[in-house]
């Protein structure tokens, strides 16, 4: 039977619900029992405390004090706001009816490597084509080129048979999510049964069994099938994935996935990871928290929580873009033309 990563997704949220026994319900709405309301799902669902060697158990002794009878709401925001922060995890957010907390670190620290005006200007001469979340030309005379800039927009069939059939005469194609977000998991799946031929594993994935930091299933294989060549276009030829720091979430998931194929090459910085499936609960006051449940790993057993690194690394050169190149990309270009000599 094929595993679906959806029907998996569907099942370890159920598995989720049922393990969930943090005492949210019973905690008091006030200062003091809505901060240990929020420590307490961390600590008993919040899937890589281990993984990241923290001690969860300092940070509540770090940030408990700082919390006094008779604050603010907005001062308790920012003292658990903080306290979230030391998960060093963009998938963390804690949402409230006037802010929403963001840990920006996981890519604030290093160079942006995409600039999306010097690409639609000097490339595409703000043209190729848009359609379904992605824009694609032809660069070079041969070598596709397709953009495609958060899995929110979804994949149609449709879509992706008009582009691959539109540049079926490419010799190679540079694949560019740098600063995709993310989005659909089951975009990812769509996308990748466009390049290959046979049916993959695409990683494992875990769920929480119990309170304990580390109480998870067994590895769970979750695969990937390519799709009907008599319905459908697909391509075979060589891939540049190119990827930057901005690449998280179900685009690390993607990257980690194409990566590992073998006429794929990722280029471009190590992506920004994110590799946890999100889950939400809500503290007494009702500011929903939400963060990662279950740690998806690559093919490989290999945990992209951290990020992906590049088969090569190449970063965009300010000084060359202001004279209109993007290093990444004509790195890219060419390694594609090399390999279709």
């Amino acid at each position: 039977m094929k595993c679906k990563l959806p029907l998996i997704i569907t099942a370890l949220v159920a598995a989720l619900a049922m393990t969930s026994c943090h005492s949210v319900d019973e905690a008091p709405d006030s200062p003091e029992g809505n901060f240990d309301a929020l420590w307490n799902i961390i600590d008993r669902q919040y899937c890589f405390l281990d993984h990241k060697g923290i001690d969860w158990d300092a940070v509540y002794a770090k940030y408990r004090p700082q919390v006094k009878p008779g604050i603010n709401v907005l001062q308790l925001y920012t003292v658990c706001a903080a306290m979230l922060d030391e998960l060093q995890d963009g998938h963390v957010n804690l949402t409230t009816p006037f802010a929403t907390s963001y840990y920006k670190k996981w890519w604030s620290d290093y160079p942006q490597n995409y600039n999306e005006r010097l690409v639609d200007e000097y490339y595409l001469k703000f043209g190729g084509l848009t359609r379904g979340g992605f824009t694609y030309a032809i660069l070079n005379d041969s070598i596709a080129y397709v953009r495609y800039p958060s899995f929110a927009a979804g994949a149609s069939d449709t879509t992706l048979d008009w582009m691959l059939m539109l540049l079926r005469d490419c010799k190679g194609m540079v694949f560019d999510i740098r600063d995709n977000g993310g989005g659909s998991i089951a975009a990812v799946e769509t996308i990748v049964s466009r390049f290959i031929d046979r049916r993959i594993c695409a990683g494992y994935i875990q769920h929480k069994t119990g309170p304990g930091h580390s109480d998870f299933s067994e590895p769970y294989a979750y695969y990937f099938d390519p799709v009907d060549p008599e319905k459908h276009f697909s391509w075979l030829k060589p891939v540049v994935v190119l990827t930057n720091r901005s690449t998280f979430s179900a685009a690390n998931n993607f990257a980690s996935v194409m990566r590992l194929l073998p006429q794929v090459t990722q280029m471009g910085d190590r992506t920004g990871g994110g590799c946890g499936m999100p889950f939400s609960s809500e503290i007494p006051c009702g500011w929903s928290v939400r963060f990662s449940s279950s740690p998806v790993y690559d093919a490989e057993m290999q945990l992209t929580e951290f990020g992906v690194d590049p088969h090569i690394h190449v970063d965009l050169d300010p000084e060359k873009a202001l004279q209109g190149i993007d290093t990444m990309l004509d790195a890219a270009l060419t390694f594609l033309e090399e390999k279709s000599k």
